[in-house]
Formats: C-alpha cells, structure tokens, sequence
C-alpha cells in the first residue's frame, strides 16, 4: 500500500484521536487506562443534516447494487416576466429565475459503519456561481467522498472535482470539469436585509433524483439563529420554514427577488423526548459565504500532517504547549521537506499564534502556492522555527 494513503492533511478530515492513541505513539506509555477525550454537546434538539455521505442525523444514503434508475426529467425553464418597480417577483417567476442553476451533487465514498467497508452515494444540491463552473454547496455534502459528479439542470451529468471548503462554516466550492457550459448562474442577493416575515423559496433534490428542482415555501422565521455545527462550533444561520430535506443541503434559499440569500444546510426534526418538530430549516447567511468566496475558489495548501489538537486540558496533563500535535508526516511532503518531525507540537503559523485546526486553515486560506511560510514547533521544550513552502494538494 502507497503510504500517501495513511496520511491526512488537516484540511482533509477533522482528526479526533484518544488520549491513548496520542500518548502511546508520542509521549509516553505507561496509564494505559487513561479515558479517552469525549467531545460532547449538550442540546434538547436534534439537529439534522440534510445531505451527503457521512453527514449525522437524517441523510440520504443509498446503498451499491440496491438503487433505483432515477429518471431525471430535463428542466426547460419558461420565460418569466419582468420585474416590477419594486422588484419583487412571483414564486413562479423567482424559481424560473434561479433554477436554471441548480445542480445536483452525487457523492460516492466509503462506510466504517459496520466490519466491511461499504460504498455509499450521498446526494446533495449546489448552485453554479460564475460561468467557470464553480458550484457553491454544503461541506457535508461532500465529506469523505472520493467521487463527485453534478447534474446540470439541463440534466447533463459531468465529473466535478472539490476545489476547496470550509468545515467550521459547512461549506463547499466544487467545480465543473473544464469545458462544460454551465446553463445559467445564480444572482447572490444580500442576506443581511432579510427580516422576518421575508417570502423565501427553497429550492433542491430531496431524497433523490426524481425530486430534482423541487421548490418549498415559506418565510423567514428568524435570523441570527447560533446553532451548533457538525464540527461542533457555533455557526449563524438563518430560520425558515419553508420544508428543508435530505437531499436540500447546499441548495439554494432565494427571496423574492430571485437572488441566493441562503444556502440550505439542516433542519430540527425532533426534540430528545420523541416530539416532533415542523417547519424548523436552516441556511447558511449568503453574506457570509460572499467573503469567503475569493480563497474557497483557490485550491486546498497541503502540508501533509497528521494532527491534533492540544488543548489547555491536554497541555496541563502531558505538560505540552497549546498548540497542533503533529502525528504523522507525510513522505515528501513539505512538511517533512521543511523539517518537521512527529512529536512537534506547532505553535505559530506566519506569526500568529495558532491552536485550532481552523485557525490554521484560515491562515492558509490567504496564501498562495509557492508561498513560503515561517512557522514554529515545539520540540523537546524548545521554540524551533521552520520555512515550509506551501504546496497544492493532490486531487
């Protein structure tokens, strides 16, 4: 086996390893009872991803071999009319709008679940930005696949590739093979003008392919609303009630202008005590995705380290520095290239200090390829400082 395949870079996957596996490789060997780290949150709800492979909660998994052919019928938009002086549109016209450029998002990956490692298809919603093919969707959606493919609203299927995500925020940029002509892109409206009582339109695949450009609707709810991510941190998000599903995540939510003010990415179904919950969807401000557009276009910086978090918990208890243990190094890396070793812990990145995965990932998120990058390890008790030029991660 090629060892490239048992190493993740940060950016890759969200790495959790036990006490036991950290100390035993790395530190010392002796508690070998010691607990392993939980990392737990406390809620009343049940929060629901709606799409893609590995996502928690309600996802659409569909299993090799046990698959019905889906017919997708070709969307032909109809004209719609102009808008009025106020620019408020129709529902009608608000959809024929944006659904041109709505895509769906097939995934395909691997299952740990059970003893045998399984194939999986996840499917999703996206929506073309620019004429380039660059889709905006959920991270979730493409979390751990190793296949993607799109379905133009024309019904076209082409291979699509992950140009780069955000996990903390869920979201993800993909893109089109080269060549392809995308058959509309979508208008990004201004998400921080929504009220509540807004009519919005939410627009995706529910379940499966046959549900494609399936539009519900509905109001704005609330905005502002702090929910717990799959990642664990608070994300703000925007409430609607208009019907969210497995299959909805990455779509669009759009208002009456026919302009992305959203991107669909959970919903509440029930409480922890079995009552059931309606009308409770969740989008992603489209303002806060405008700003992260630029470095989610670029692609992923790999510096091929395996990793964890340390901490002040974990610093206290193994006399450590907060920081990002090393694990394992990649071969020919440009982490191993810059002489980092496994049991460093790195504590700064260009200057700033650094104790998160996502911290360090926003700090890549602003270089180039080619770039070189002073950072910082702790090793043995002492501050070693290392160049590592950054280098684009291999597809």
């Amino acid at each position: 086996m090629d060892n490239k395949d048992n190493f993740i870079d940060v950016d890759e996957n969200e790495i959790k390893y036990t006490d036991e596996s950290f100390i035993d490789n790395n530190v010392q060997k002796k508690n070998k009872k010691r607990k392993k780290i939980i990392t737990s949150i406390a809620t009343s709800l049940a929060i629901a991803l709606v799409g893609g492979i590995f996502g928690s909660g309600i996802t659409y998994l569909l299993v090799k071999d046990n698959i019905s052919a889906a017919q997708y019928k070709n969307y032909a938009p109809s004209i719609f009319t102009q808008e009025t002086s106020s620019g408020t549109l129709s529902t009608t016209e608000a959809f024929n709008k944006v659904a041109p450029a709505v895509v769906i998002v097939s995934t395909k990956g691997l299952s740990n679940s059970g003893f045998f490692p399984q194939e999986v298809e996840g499917i999703g919603s996206g929506f073309i930005i620019n004429e380039d093919g660059y889709i905006l969707t959920n991270y979730h959606v493409i979390q751990g696949a190793n296949e993607v493919k799109v379905t133009l609203s024309d019904g076209k299927e082409v291979n699509a590739t992950v140009v780069n995500y955000d996990e903390a925020k869920d979201v993800a940029m993909i893109k089109v093979e080269d060549g392809t002509k995308v058959p509309a892109v979508a208008e990004l409206g201004d998400s921080e003008a929504l009220v509540p009582g807004d009519q919005v339109i939410a627009i995706g695949t529910p379940l499966s392919k046959e549900f494609a450009q399936t539009l519900t609707q509905g109001v704005i709810s609330a905005v502002n609303r702090n929910v717990a991510s799959q990642s664990g941190t608070s994300v703000n998000l925007i409430q609607t009630d208009a019907a969210i599903n497995p299959g909805n995540s990455g779509g669009p939510l759009v208002n009456s202008k026919g302009q992305v003010i959203g991107i669909n990415s959970m919903k509440i179904g029930t409480q922890l005590s079995g009552t059931s919950v309606e009308g409770m969807g969740f989008a992603i401000p489209i303002n806060e995705v405008k700003e992260k557009i630029d470095s989610l276009s670029k692609p992923i910086l790999n510096l091929g380290i395996q990793v964890r978090e340390i901490d002040n918990n974990l610093a206290k208890r193994y006399d450590l520095p907060e920081g990002i243990y090393v694990a394992g190094v990649e071969e020919f890396s440009p982490a191993e290239k810059s002489g980092v070793k496994v049991g460093d812990v790195i504590t700064k990145f260009d200057g700033k200090n650094i104790t998160t995965f996502n911290e360090l990932k926003e700090l890549k998120s602003g270089k180039e390829v080619g770039d070189k990058v002073k950072i910082q390890v702790v090793r043995d008790g002492k501050n070693i400082d290392l160049e590592i030029t950054l280098e684009e991660k291999s597809k």
